[in-house]
């Protein structure tokens, strides 16, 4: 018999709170085994009740959602989706940050129950808190007081390129946010070519994406733009709702085609478009993220002589769109998160 998944709802709102609830508990094998209206409460009954996954709002009293993600990850890790109603760009960094801090998804919250698409917005709501459900979380740790962080950082491998590359694409799902973060905060104010990245979000919190992204990277990074030339050295996120390509002739396009093994925008679109526009002047890369999308776009590159990428299983919080190229035999390099931003450097920098 199927195990039953037990749920904590915060939310400082009664009647998101109530809606919530009603949506998970009419799902067969879903318990909301409590609720909360404030991070301190939610970080109390995550202790006591020791729920499966937590959603999490983000704007609330006493302790908001960021803080209280935080905390908990801290003192007892937990698969935490936050639930956000975008209302502007205080969510909108509220939900990143929460990101950064351990959450693992960000989801706009269902619609009224009187709305169109509410059926639609409630099933993705149940979907994606039955699929945190099943990812190991790890502990995070506080910053000890009056010392300096040191990162490490694992050797650069020694990999040369067969021809200069002048794209780079990413893909990534969740645990994408967190890892895109890591890996383009390492590219420099002078880096030569542009990247496309391909990042699985709920909708409404792509801006708040490129947003948060440019806030911590040296490079502009921004939201892509049909027919838009790529410029060297800036970061285009895909739209939320379109598929990202890219011409021979350095520009962008985008389309409303249909999903591709249920994702718009897809990573295979993508790593397809840029395997026939620059061919082995193509480096791909794949962080953690559930599921496979990416793929069959990654045999292409393979194919075509493009340099794959791919994060390792140790520092992915999930493993699945990594680890399909990886069981393929055709990543190029399996390298730890840390490693792989000032890899692209030197790859790009040392090319023949």
């Amino acid at each position: 018999m199927k195990r039953t998944l037990h749920v904590l709802v915060v939310d400082d709102s009664p009647v998101a709170r109530n809606l919530l609830t009603e949506i998970l508990d009419a799902e067969p094998d879903i318990e909301v085994i409590g609720t909360a209206c404030h991070g301190v409460e939610a970080v109390e009954k995550v202790a006591s009740l020791r729920p499966d996954v937590v959603t999490m709002d983000v704007q609330m009293p006493r302790m908001d959602g960021y803080a209280a993600t935080r905390e908990i990850m801290t003192t007892c890790p937990t698969p935490i989706v936050v639930v956000s109603g975008v209302g502007g760009n205080t969510d909108a960094e509220k939900s990143m940050l929460s990101l950064d801090a351990g959450a693992l998804a960000v989801i706009s919250k269902p619609s009224s129950p009187s709305s169109p698409d509410f059926e639609q917005s409630a099933r993705n709501f149940i979907n994606t808190v039955q699929s945190m459900a099943a990812v190991s979380v790890i502990q995070k740790h506080r910053p000890r007081a009056n010392t300096a962080a040191t990162p490490t950082q694992t050797p650069v491998p020694e990999f040369v390129v067969a021809s200069k590359p002048r794209l780079i694409t990413i893909a990534a799902s969740t645990g994408g946010p967190q890892a895109l973060r890591i890996v383009l905060s390492r590219i420099p104010t002078d880096f030569p070519i542009p990247i496309v990245v391909v990042q699985h979000i709920s909708p409404g919190f792509t801006e708040g994406l490129a947003s948060w992204l440019h806030g911590s990277a040296a490079v502009p990074v921004k939201v892509a733009e049909d027919g838009e030339a790529l410029r060297p050295g800036c970061i285009y996120i895909a739209p939320e709702t379109l598929h990202c390509g890219v011409r021979s002739d350095d520009k962008l396009e985008l389309s409303d085609r249909p999903p591709v093994s249920g994702f718009r925008p897809s990573a295979t679109i993508l790593y397809e478009s840029a395997s026939r526009a620059y061919g082995r002047s193509h480096i791909a890369v794949v962080l953690t993220g559930m599921g496979k999308d990416g793929a069959e776009g990654l045999r292409a590159v393979h194919q075509t002589g493009g340099v794959i990428i791919a994060q390792n299983e140790a520092t992915s919080v999930v493993y699945g769109m990594p680890k399909a190229p990886i069981d393929e035999g055709i990543a190029d390099l399996i390298l730890p998160l840390d490693t792989i931003g000032p890899t692209l450097v030197q790859l790009v920098n040392t090319a023949r």
